[in-house]
């Protein structure tokens, strides 16, 4: 046979091994797999990585349900109105702002400062509901009234300091707190003694006892100090009437007593600075700005090395607080105001009440921002006890024809001061001044000097000079007022709803919605889970011992000062109590 008729299958030589072709040629033949060493090798590897690879997997796949599961738990928690663990309570109160001071506010904002139209306040964008206002004795609630439903979640009289119809205390959220292991503060910028503060720490039947509520800020009252930190004005009502600035009644020295319960003591803006924003704080901390009340912000701008701003007390506030409960099992309740909104609405001063409003808005970004770096778990909640003013972006000048749908924010831009601070300066003009040629002649002068305006006419300046300062702060606002056709229904409060603010709509889901001004109130005390009825049983319980009585055990004067008479006013406003017209029943007090 030639060597190309060789058989197809003959084992050719090779320069390596020939054992594994063979193996080839044999398992060709028999059909029998070929048995490698390697294949097998890798087969077993193969398997072992698919093994590795499913544990793995199982791992990854227990791990994420552990991490949803956790997940779906922390919602829950967030939506839970009694959140576990240590967390912090801001509640801001703007005194007097309705819905129409933010269109006023923002539409101001955008032409002052060049802003397209689309641009927001911090507040707008936080909204989630509305609040009922109205008292137990009235549809136009007071803010003593409208404090108690927030401080003690009842609805009560117009005058009421968190005391009952009935005349009896309630307790009230910031003592149920302290109670609890919080610390507390208020900031607010009119007197701490005023009604909405003096609501979460005092029980009186009457507001204007301020004198009383000064004793009991200070823990002269059967609970003892409740408040931790307290920055604002009010002054006049600590210093004993020897004083000089003081406006008590008596001759009791509260700052001195303050400083003798072991508070630190701070008064003006070179003390307040001495703070460094609240790292300077050894608490218990009193601190007063102004005899009364702050000047409003349009004045305070021009005076900053007098007074501190209210977003600076709220920093200083809250520094103070959450270093103080750094490393204790509870956080803090603060209650911040912006007092003055609702002195702007009583003035009908619609420049000092869009300065008012943008200060409130920095207050409340400043909380937003701390809530977002803080590591405890918080909230914020803001919302007005009232509307003040009736206002309105709009108004007819001329009731005969129809009106013209126009508002002008730049004449609130024009304006410097507000009217208040215009009359301050009228009344001390007037000290020296008897010609009424000479009066009319300052005030024609004064209008454009503080106010912007440069064609006020002879009859507003006639009107002006003969009514004083004590009428100037509504006669000045009222030249502005028209000027931008700002309307306004009233010098005092009106029933209409106000808004509801929050940092986090699921923790404060339930107030999204309308409701009553006392469940806002309700949510304080679930969110903090305080108390609130306990405190209301201990002061009952331990207020009588603290009530003055004759040698017969009879009261001759309450803890809680004198009960009203019937129908006697408590808003200290000079209008009619109630409007019943001809042939009509009063609803509310049956006359």
């Amino acid at each position: 046979m030639s060597r190309g008729d060789a058989p197809l299958l003959v084992a050719r030589p090779s320069e390596g091994s020939n054992e594994p072709v063979a193996a080839e040629e044999d398992a060709l033949l028999t059909g029998e797999p070929q048995q490698d060493k390697k294949s097998s090798s890798l087969r077993t590897w193969g398997v072992a990585g698919l093994s590795i690879w499913a544990v793995l997997s199982t791992i990854v796949l227990v791990v994420l349900a552990v991490l949803y599961h956790q997940a779906r738990v922390d919602n829950e928690k967030d939506d839970s109105p009694h959140p576990k663990g240590k967390r912090n309570l801001i509640f801001m109160v703007s005194d007097g702002m309705g819905p129409t001071s933010l269109s006023l506010t923002r539409s101001f904002r955008q032409f002052r400062d060049g802003l397209p139209i689309s641009d927001a306040l911090v507040l707008d964008s936080h909204v989630i509901g509305n609040s009922r206002t109205r008292s137990s004795s009235s549809l136009v609630t007071d803010s003593a009234a409208g404090a108690t439903a927030f401080s003690c979640g009842k609805k009560s009289y117009n005058g009421a300091i968190s005391m009952l119809p009935d005349h009896t205390p309630c307790g009230t959220v910031m003592e149920a707190a302290k109670k609890a292991g919080y610390m507390t503060g208020l900031v607010v910028t009119t007197r701490i003694t005023d009604a909405t503060p003096a609501c979460f720490a005092a029980h009186v039947n009457m507001r204007m006892e301020e004198d009383r509520i000064a004793e009991q800020l200070l823990g002269d009252y059967p609970l003892g100090q409740t408040v931790d930190l307290m920055l604002g004005g009010g002054r006049c009502h600590f210093l004993p009437n020897t004083t000089s600035g003081s406006c008590r009644a008596d001759d009791k020295d509260m700052i001195g007593r303050a400083k003798d319960k072991g508070f630190q003591y701070v008064h003006g803006k070179s003390d307040f600075d001495g703070l460094k924003l609240g790292s300077a704080v050894n608490l218990p901390l009193l601190g007063f700005f102004a005899d009364e009340d702050i000047p409003y912000e349009i004045d305070r701008r021009h005076q900053e090395d007098v007074y501190p701003s209210l977003v600076d007390m709220a920093k200083t506030a809250i520094k103070a607080l959450s270093d103080a409960t750094r490393d204790s099992e509870q956080g803090f309740f603060l209650m911040i105001e912006g007092s003055r909104i609702d002195h702007a609405g009583h003035a009908n001063d619609p420049a000092a009440q869009v300065h008012e409003v943008l200060a409130y808005d920095k207050a409340f970004a400043a909380v937003l921002e701390f809530l977002e770096d803080s590591d405890t778990q918080g909230v914020v909640v803001s919302t007005s006890d009232h509307e003040t003013g009736g206002l309105a972006t709009s108004r007819q000048l001329n009731p005969f024809t129809y009106p013209e749908y126009l508002w002008y924010p730049e004449i609130l831009a024009n304006a410097s001061y507000s009217s208040e601070y215009v009359s301050q300066r009228f009344g001390e003009v007037l000290e020296k001044m008897q010609n009424p040629n000479e009066i009319q002649d300052w005030v024609r002068q004064a209008i454009p000097k503080y106010l912007g305006v440069y064609d006020a006419t002879d009859a507003e300046i006639e009107l002006i000079a003969s009514k004083g300062p004590v009428f100037a702060p509504w006669t000045f606002a009222d030249v502005i007022s028209r000027r931008s056709q700002t309307g306004w229904s009233s010098h005092g409060h009106s029933a209409a709803d106000v808004n509801i603010f929050t940092s986090d709509p699921k923790v404060a889901k339930a107030l999204v919605g309308n409701h009553e001004n006392t469940e806002v109130g309700e949510f304080l005390a679930n969110y903090l889970d305080v108390d609130v009825d306990a405190i209301t049983a201990e002061l009952r319980a331990k207020g009588t011992s603290w009530d003055e009585k004759d040698e017969q055990g009879n009261v001759v004067k309450s803890w809680m000062g004198a009960v009203p008479h019937t129908g006697e006013r408590l808003d200290w406003q000079a209008h009619l109590q109630h409007y019943t017209g001809v042939n009509k029943r009063c609803e509310l007090c049956g006359h």
